[in-house]
């Protein structure tokens, strides 16, 4: 039978060295200043977890993204230029974009889709990125790491993407 109380407090007490110890165990009381509907506080959003750009930057190569994004200042592996793909620049975009974008466009290529990356050949004859979504082969740290190398670019300031 369930109890009418949502919160249980559990009271344990400890013996260390002759003293008593009493140690309260509940769910924290405090809620949003301004709660939405379950809880969620008004506005939430997704934060992506801190990453490493160290790490990031290894796995850029490790997936050879470079063959399809340029990093200018970058020193990245060499390649045959038929072997390069077409993405876009991305040290350009790394000083106008949250960390999440690139988050998001690492797992959802599809998500943003600009006027003209057709004709900058981004996407297919489907009209759906050249980019594939690494979401089974990637971890949620590895997606991390990788947004965060991509917004640690620092590119030419007064060159849009």
């Amino acid at each position: 039978m369930r109890s009418k109380f949502s919160i249980l407090s559990v009271v344990a007490c400890l013996s260390l060295s002759g003293a008593v110890v009493s140690i309260s165990c509940s769910r924290d009381k405090r809620a949003p200043q301004e709660a939405g509907e379950h809880g969620m506080p008004t506005g939430w959003k997704f934060t992506l977890p801190k990453g490493d750009p160290a790490q990031g930057r290894k796995i850029f190569v490790e997936l050879e993204c470079y063959k399809c994004h340029e990093v200018k200042g970058e020193t990245l592996p060499a390649m045959a230029e038929k072997e390069k793909g077409a993405g876009p620049e991305l040290s350009q975009m790394a000083r106008i974009h949250p960390v999440e974008y690139f988050a998001e466009s690492i797992i959802n290529p599809n998500a943003v889709i600009y006027p003209g990356d057709k004709e900058k050949g981004y996407l297919g004859d489907d009209g759906k990125s050249k980019m594939p979504n690494y979401n089974d082969i990637l971890t949620i740290e590895q997606v991390a790491d990788l947004a965060a190398y991509i917004t640690s670019l620092k590119g030419d300031k007064h060159v849009g993407h």
